[in-house]
């Protein structure tokens, strides 16, 4: 196949979801972007299987919540038998937000949150980011077919590192979750410092997602809450919905800082605020990671940390769901080290010289 040429042609979406209604929606949706067409709707998982074959559909989205054949059974099944991206569509509740995040484990490209309600707000909303996840799915499925952009290369991490590093700043979207259960669970318990992350999700989810990685983890994993103290060894995930930022008065401990600021953000949280802040606090001493996910969050605050001194670190191309943030990033020239995600935990360990216990 001619990837080039596959790229230009329309998107081919499949839509499954028990509701007659969403079906409708999503179809509208959909149909009025250029370059994105539906090819058909199933209503239930048997019938999904059956148009999958038959359409051969570029993108699927899929309900969470599906009589007799359930989402995460529809969803094993087509990573069996037709491997390719499925945004799943999950309903802004703690069961959904759970379900969700068992479907992203299980390879799901990416999920789109349920309104209770449609207002105009909510479907131009809805609208948007769902036509940027399909489009999303479909560039990351043609360029791991193609395997063609460049490459980012570094030196090793000694070559960077001239500070001990006494605090993590990560930032991550889509593909984040199923990375972050593939880091995380190889950091040590007496690890000598805390790392703060901010992963793009709705409200709801982030502490579902606390919890889940909590029982995955060495390290205590938990939702950041406001003005506590960062201490050695605990993961802190900034709240959906919530900027987190860093402070610290003299010497000290840092405090976590969680506000309603809106201000020049397209994300809340957003990587850019916490790492933004984590160069100011800690300067030369903190380290920032950039992970897989979709647009720039995070080039200002990485930019940040590599001007005050700190150590900086991408997750390579070939590793991401979604080469855009850790791209942007490396386009901007301010990463020290390149890396694919299996590497990351090793850098970070590197970055605090990390000595096991005897």
């Amino acid at each position: 196949m001619n990837i080039s040429l596959h790229r230009f042609s329309p998107t081919k979406v499949l839509i499954v979801d028990d509701s007659a209604f969403m079906r409708s929606v999503l179809k509208r949706m959909l149909e009025s972007e250029e370059n994105l067409c539906v090819v058909g709707t199933a209503e239930n998982g048997g019938e999904a299987l059956e148009k999958i074959a038959a359409l051969n559909p570029d993108v699927i989205t899929l309900d969470v919540e599906m009589p007799v054949m359930d989402g995460l059974e529809i969803l094993s099944r087509i990573m069996c038998n037709f491997p390719r991206p499925v945004i799943m569509v999950s309903s802004l509740t703690q069961q959904g937000a759970e379900v969700t995040l068992e479907a992203l484990s299980m390879g799901a490209f990416d999920y789109l949150p349920k309104p209770f309600f449609l207002n105009s707000i909510d479907t131009l909303k809805l609208r948007a980011e769902l036509i940027a996840k399909i489009k999303a799915a479909a560039e990351s499925h043609y360029a791991r077919a193609g395997q063609g952009e460049k490459k980012f290369e570094s030196a090793p991490a000694s070559s960077f590192i001239h500070h001990p590093v006494k605090v993590v700043a990560l930032g991550t979207s889509t593909g984040g979750p199923k990375a972050l259960q593939e880091i995380l669970p190889t950091l040590p318990s007496d690890l000598p410092t805390g790392i703060l992350i901010v992963q793009h999700m709705p409200p709801g989810f982030t502490a579902p997602f606390a919890q889940r990685l909590n029982k995955l983890c060495q390290l205590t994993v938990r939702e950041a809450e406001h003005n506590e103290p960062v201490i050695p060894g605990v993961v802190y995930i900034a709240p959906a919905g919530k900027q987190m930022t860093l402070h610290r008065r003299g010497n000290s401990k840092a405090t976590i800082c969680l506000s309603d600021d809106l201000e020049f953000s397209l994300h809340i949280p957003s990587a850019d605020k916490l790492m933004e802040s984590v160069a100011n606090t800690f300067r030369a001493s903190s380290m920032g990671v950039i992970m897989t996910g979709m647009g720039s969050d995070g080039v200002i605050g990485m930019t940040a940390i590599r001007r005050a001194g700190g150590f900086t670190v991408g997750q390579d191309q070939a590793s991401c769901t979604v080469y855009g943030m850790p791209r942007s990033c490396a386009q901007a020239n301010i990463l020290d080290v390149v890396v694919p995600l299996r590497q990351i935990p090793k850098q970070i360990l590197q970055a605090i010289q990390y000595k096991q216990r005897a």
